[in-house]
């Protein structure tokens, strides 16, 4: 008889199957969805777009607060409960809980993020009563067993010793306390061995009690369900917990300008340098043409100037890109290269040099017209399964952007002009005063800082 492993594999592939079917026409169809805002009887708010193409439901919630949140000391606290969700709940112990996932073919997991903790869910239709009653268990009567504390506390500790020895996660680690410090976001998201260490069964209730609450809830759903069973399964998964959470305040990060560099010494043939500066808001008004221009510097992969310049044309390293991490409290830029010892010095010559020339010149026009032409043609494939919808819609939700925003947000990308990209490049890039963390051994960089 198969045991619950074969009936987790067996359900697994059959949402994967189902999931996949639906993906090509939901990809092709983005802008023509219908997103509907439904509130429970009880007050509580989801996006919903129903499909019942498919017996088969994704669910995507976030509660604000996240890694912010930890207790000072215990930092690693919001990404310890985040693995601790499905290690019981109610009257199930670990392994009864997990059984009985197993057997609904169920996924469910959490994450914890600097301004949120993110919970996933999707189910087959045919099991979506027992799944929600699970996942309110676990929200509600979280266990935090300590045979399961331990379990997980020496998965994370082992993990942190790995990351320990791995360069890109030191160079990121170090690039935050550089950027953030003295604010939460320099504070590690998966906590340290000794913060982890110190982490108690009553943290972890606490964290629980204060963070997850109805009022800083956000959820969007997507599916084989209507809007008014949803009203009803939200209020059944959500409405036991507390009305209010109890957050304690973050103040907005300023992160300073360097230049300032740091190196870390590390026995490895390749470094790796974290490099950037302050950032653009989501919500402010340059934001999409600053995304435009990232994507044009190293977001765009082999298309990007980073790309071109230090590995095309002159092969010093074989990775190199930028990115926007426009957080909650404090946005960034931020860009990485990984380059043999011999040639971080070499690399970040002509990183500096080529920002420098995009702030004070700006993109070409075609440039910009190849920018704007991949990132509105390539928009639908965030739409591609219903997973994939859900997490645009949360995404969108977290960061208050409006439910009209996925038919807007291609008008935005359009509307970026030339005169616009120059501007905000010359007010977002400075390029003689970054922030730069290097990991490895490094030759003729100086001594580290």
């Amino acid at each position: 008889m198969p045991g619950p492993g074969a009936s987790l594999a067996s359900g697994l592939v059959r949402i994967a199957a189902a999931f996949l079917v639906l993906a090509t026409a939901q990809a092709a169809h983005a802008n023509d969805m219908k997103i509907e805002r439904v509130t429970s009887p009880g007050g509580i708010e989801a996006w919903l777009v129903e499909s019942h193409a498919n017996p088969l439901i994704a669910m995507r919630f976030a509660f604000r607060g996240g890694a912010t949140q930890d207790d000072p000391g215990k930092e690693g606290l919001a990404y310890f409960i985040s693995a601790m969700m499905d290690e019981g709940a109610g009257d199930l112990d670990a392994l009864a809980f997990q059984e009985k996932a197993q057997g609904l073919a169920m996924r469910m997991d959490f994450d914890a993020g600097r301004d949120v903790m993110l919970g996933n869910l999707q189910t087959l239709t045919a099991n979506k009563d027992e799944v929600f009653d699970l996942v309110r268990l676990a929200l509600t009567e979280p266990r935090f067993d300590e045979d399961a504390i331990a379990r997980v506390r020496a998965q994370i500790l082992a993990g942190l010793q790995f990351d320990e020895h791995d360069p890109e996660t030191v160079a990121s680690l170090a690039w935050d306390r550089l950027a953030f410090r003295g604010h939460p976001y320099a504070r590690p998201i998966k906590g340290t061995l000794q913060s982890i260490a110190a982490i108690s069964r009553d943290d972890l209730k606490s964290y629980a009690k204060r963070v997850f609450a109805r009022d800083k809830l956000v959820i969007s759903v997507v599916g084989d369900i209507d809007a008014a069973t949803l009203g009803k399964v939200l209020d059944h998964i959500f409405g036991p917990l507390p009305a209010n959470s109890v957050l304690a305040p973050v103040a907005d990060a300023n992160p300073p300008l360097g230049p300032t560099q740091e190196i870390i010494e590390m026995d490895v043939p390749q470094s790796v340098a974290q490099f950037g500066h302050r950032g653009i808001a989501r919500k402010d008004a340059d934001f999409i043409a600053a995304y435009v221009l990232n994507y044009i510097i190293g977001g765009g992969g082999f298309s990007s100037r980073l790309m071109e310049e230090v590995r095309e044309k002159r092969g010093l390293a074989y990775s190199v890109y930028s990115n926007l991490y426009p957080y909650q409290h404090g946005a960034v830029f931020v860009g990485s290269v990984a380059t043999k010892n011999e040639e971080v010095g070499q690399s970040l010559e002509v990183i500096e040099s080529e920002l420098r020339r995009i702030a004070e010149q700006g993109p070409t026009a075609d440039e910009l017209a190849n920018a704007k032409s991949y990132l509105t043609g390539a928009y639908a494939l965030r739409f591609e399964s219903s997973s994939s919808i859900a997490n645009q819609l949360l995404a969108i939700q977290i960061e208050d952007l409006g439910i009209d925003y996925v038919n807007r947000r291609n008008k935005l990308v359009e509307a970026v002009t030339l005169d616009d990209i120059k501007r905000v490049a010359k007010r977002l890039i400075e390029a003689d005063r970054l922030i730069t963390t290097i990991v490895g051994k490094p030759v003729a960089m100086g001594t580290p800082g």
